[in-house]
């Protein structure tokens, strides 16, 4: 019987070190993509101050970039954090950071854009969001701040989130119970419409 408790003690010890393991190596994984999404925002900047051959306007609307590509940065004020956003919503872009889904628009745009990210990584503490709560997203043409008006809880599957929705609206899922393990069974859904942009 004492190698049966040995056992599950070192097979509990492994398992903490894998996770420990596997949270480190994405949480590095993580601080390249927000250091290569703030590289990508200074390069533009510098290059527009430096008098680019497009109006801001130009370059918003012709902004298209590679897969997985770090394309800016999400801030959270509210609980402080800062996080990579990748351009596409694939298992290995929400391994890099926040992923932008490709079938929606950009900051700037004029319509719905959709930013996924794990509840137990990029959006740990999200559950302390509340309407009101600012997220603020910063794009190498400029950065735009969203205001929280809405939130709703949907099941995994439904796919009715990702619409037309005439104005500009970033929505921001995650999964949801927050606190549940394994594969969560619903999504939160985040509608922040925009607050000051300029």
């Amino acid at each position: 019987m004492k190698w049966i408790a040995n056992s599950l003690i070192a097979f509990g010890v492994a398992v903490m070190f894998w996770f420990g393991y596997t949270l480190f190596q994405q949480n590095q994984t993580q601080s390249v993509t927000i250091a290569e999404a703030e590289q990508a925002i200074q390069t533009m900047q510098s290059e527009t101050e430096n008098g680019a051959e497009q109006d801001r306007q130009g370059v918003i609307d012709n902004f298209s970039p590679e897969m997985h590509e770090a394309i800016g940065v999400l801030r959270v004020p509210k609980i402080d954090r800062s996080i990579g956003i990748v351009e596409g919503t694939d298992p290995d872009a929400l391994d890099l950071g926040v992923g932008h889904m490709s079938s929606t628009v950009f900051p700037g745009q004029g319509e719905q854009i959709i930013l996924s990210g794990h509840r137990d990584t990029v959006f740990r503490n999200f559950a302390e969001l509340e309407i009101g709560d600012e997220f603020i997203v910063e794009m190498p043409y400029g950065d735009f701040t969203y205001e929280i008006r809405e939130t709703e809880i949907v099941s995994a599957d439904d796919t009715s989130v990702v619409r037309k929705m005439g104005e500009e609206v970033l929505v921001v899922s995650t999964c949801y119970p927050f606190n549940y393990l394994g594969s969560a069974p619903d999504r939160f859904v985040f509608y922040a419409y925009p607050v000051d942009n300029l």
